[in-house]
C-alpha cells in the first residue's frame, strides 16, 4: 500500500467515525419511511436533496423511473467508480424499532417495513461514498464517484432499466453491498458462485365482453340485461384462480428436485368492486422465479405462458402479460473480490458493544427466554475469507449448479468489474432446543440505532477503502478490467430485455404509508 493510499484511507475512516451519529440518524429516517417497491417517493427525495447538498450533480427520476436517481461528483481525471443505494421496504412487515413485536406507531402490522434492511444498505454505501469524496478532496486524488438510487430491488426493478439505458456504461468498477442474510455469506465477498437468473411477469386477465358469454339467456324484450339472473361470464377472478391453481399444481414438474430455485406469486388488486353481481373485469397475478441458469428460467416461462392462455380461455377473458424483470446470472471478478476483502480485513468485523447487548437481552426477555451473555450470532462478529465461504456454500449445492439464489446486482456485473460483499446485520444466536427467533426480531434489530450502527461503520469503511485502492492503484483496476474482458469473451451473455423496455411503474403496486396527503395503511 502506498503512503498516499494509506493516509487517504485513514482520512476516510475518520470521517465515518466523526459522522456516525449523523449517519445513524439518516438511517432511522429512511427506516421509518419504509416505502414499498416503485413507491419510494419520500426516500428518494431525501437522497436527492442530501446528495445535492454534498455537491453532487443529481438526475432526479433517472431512466424514466420517478423513484430512481443518478448522482455524479468529480475531482478531475481518474477512474469512475460506482456504488448505489436501495430503499424499498416490504408490505406486511411493519415493525417498530423496539424490543417487542409492535408495528410502527399509527400503522397496521401489514404496512411496509424494512426486512433486509435496505435502509442500512443505502446509508452504508452513502457513508462510503461521502468518506471517499472527503479523502479525495483532502489528498488531491482524481476520479469520479457515481452513486445511483435503485428502487424496487425486491422485484429486480431498476438495475436492468438503468443498465439498458447506459447508466453503467461509464463505470470502471462497481462495488455492490448487501447486509448479510444467510450463512456462510457473512462478512465476506462472493467468489465464484454468483446469484442466478431472475424472471418476473404479471399476467392480467381482462373480461371486456361478458355479454357475449351466452347471448340466448338475455331477455329480448328488455333493453336492460337482467344481470341478477342471466347467465354470467366467469370473469377475471376465475381466470386468475385457474392460473394460480394450475401453476402451483405443476411445480413438481417444472424443474429438478435438487438445485436451488424458487417460485413465488403476488396478486395485484385494481378494478374490483367491493360487492357486485357483475363479472370481475380485471385480475392480475405476478409470478417471480429464481433459477441457477437461464435455460431453467425459460422452461418455467413457457409453462406459465401456456397456463395463462388456457385460464383465459376457460373464463371468457383475454390474457395480457407484462415483464417486470428478466435478469442474467452474475459475473465473477476475483481481482475485485480480493481487493475488497483485504479492506474488510483491515476494517475488521462488526462488534456489538454493551448497549447493543442490552437491547438484544431485552428482546430475549420479551420472548420469555433467558438472557444470554453473548446474544448475537457468533458469525456476525467474525470474518470469513471468500474462498472459504465459497467452499462451505458449495457443500450444499449439486456439482452441476453454477449459481445460487438471485439478486439484481447481477445485471450490473455485465457492465463493469463488480464485487458483491456482505457485512453482518444484527442477528441473535439461536438457543438449542428453543427454535429460531421470530422474523420480527431481525427486523427490529435492523432499525435500532445501537444494533445497526456497527453495520454502517464496517460497510462504509470497506467501500471507501476499496474505492481508494482502485483510485490510487491503476494496476489493480487494470487487472480487474482485464479479468472482466476475458470473462465476457469466454461467455457472452446479452441482455434479456430490449433497450426500450419500460419500467412497470404504472401497475397497481401497493401504495406507501404516510400522513397528510398520503394514504395511510
Amino acid at each position: 500500500m502506498t503512503a498516499l493510499t494509506a493516509e487517504a484511507k485513514r482520512t476516510a475512516q475518520a470521517w465515518i467515525d466523526e459522522h456516525l451519529t449523523e449517519l445513524t440518524e439518516w438511517h432511522t429516517h429512511i427506516w421509518e419511511l419504509a416505502e414499498p417497491a416503485w413507491r419510494e417517493y419520500r426516500s428518494q427525495e431525501w437522497y436527492v436533496a442530501r446528495l445535492r447538498e454534498e455537491g453532487f450533480e443529481v438526475e432526479d427520476g433517472s431512466a424514466g423511473m420517478p423513484t430512481a436517481f443518478s448522482a455524479v461528483w468529480s475531482n478531475g481525471d481518474g477512474p469512475t467508480l460506482l456504488t448505489y443505494a436501495e430503499y424499498d421496504a416490504v408490505p406486511g412487515n411493519s415493525q417498530a424499532a423496539t424490543t417487542s413485536e409492535t408495528p410502527r406507531e399509527g400503522l397496521s402490522r401489514f404496512a411496509p417495513g424494512h426486512t433486509d434492511p435496505h435502509s442500512v444498505l443505502g446509508i452504508s454505501t452513502l457513508a462510503g461514498v461521502l468518506a471517499t469524496k472527503h479523502a479525495m478532496t483532502a489528498h488531491g486524488i482524481g476520479g469520479t464517484l457515481k452513486y445511483t438510487g435503485e428502487p424496487a430491488e425486491k422485484m429486480h426493478g431498476s438495475k436492468v432499466v438503468h443498465g439498458l439505458r447506459g447508466y453503467y456504461d461509464d463505470a470502471d468498477a462497481i462495488v455492490s453491498f448487501h447486509p448479510f442474510y444467510m450463512l456462510p455469506l457473512c462478512n465476506t465477498a462472493r467468489w465464484d458462485t454468483q446469484c442466478g437468473a431472475y424472471y418476473s411477469k404479471v399476467y392480467s386477465f381482462i373480461c371486456d365482453e361478458p355479454e357475449t358469454w351466452q347471448i340466448s339467456s338475455a331477455n329480448p324484450n328488455s333493453p336492460i340485461p337482467a344481470s341478477h339472473s342471466a347467465a354470467r361470464a366467469p370473469g377475471a377472478n376465475v381466470a386468475l384462480m385457474q392460473m394460480y391453481t394450475a401453476s402451483r399444481t405443476m411445480l413438481d414438474s417444472m424443474l429438478p428436485a435438487t438445485g436451488g430455485w424458487s417460485f413465488s406469486d403476488a396478486i395485484l388488486s385494481d378494478g374490483q368492486a367491493t360487492a357486485d353481481n357483475l363479472p370481475q373485469r380485471v385480475a392480475r397475478i405476478q409470478f417471480s422465479w429464481r433459477t441457477p441458469d437461464i435455460e431453467m428460467a425459460e422452461h418455467i416461462l413457457a409453462i406459465l405462458d401456456r397456463n395463462a392462455q388456457a385460464a383465459a380461455s376457460m373464463a371468457h377473458c383475454a390474457a395480457e402479460d407484462r415483464w417486470i424483470a428478466r435478469s442474467r446470472p452474475g459475473r465473477t471478478n476475483h481481482v475485485m473480490s480480493e481487493t475488497l476483502y483485504a479492506n474488510l480485513e483491515e476494517v475488521g468485523a462488526p462488534s456489538y458493544g454493551p448497549e447493543a447487548i442490552t437491547v438484544a437481552q431485552e428482546i430475549q426477555r420479551s420472548l420469555g427466554r433467558e438472557a444470554t451473555e453473548k446474544p448475537f450470532l457468533a458469525e456476525t462478529e467474525q470474518l470469513i475469507a471468500p474462498q472459504e465461504a465459497e467452499r462451505l456454500l458449495r457443500e450444499h449445492m449439486p456439482a452441476w449448479q453454477r449459481n445460487w439464489t438471485s439478486d439484481d446486482y447481477v445485471e450490473m456485473s455485465h457492465y463493469a468489474p463488480l464485487v458483491r460483499f456482505y457485512v453482518s446485520r444484527p442477528a441473535l444466536q439461536p438457543v438449542q432446543g428453543e427454535g429460531p427467533y421470530p422474523a420480527w426480531v431481525m427486523n427490529a434489530l435492523g432499525g435500532i440505532p445501537e444494533t445497526i450502527a456497527p453495520t454502517i461503520v464496517t460497510a462504509g469503511k470497506t467501500v471507501s477503502g476499496t474505492f481508494l485502492d482502485l483510485l490510487t492503484k491503476p494496476e489493480t483496476l487494470a487487472a480487474a478490467q482485464q479479468e472482466f474482458a476475458d470473462r465476457v469473451a469466454a461467455e457472452p451473455m446479452p441482455a434479456l430485455l430490449p433497450v426500450d423496455f419500460e419500467p412497470p411503474i404504472d401497475l397497481p403496486w401497493p401504495d406507501y404509508s404516510g400522513a397528510a396527503e398520503h394514504r395511510h395503511w
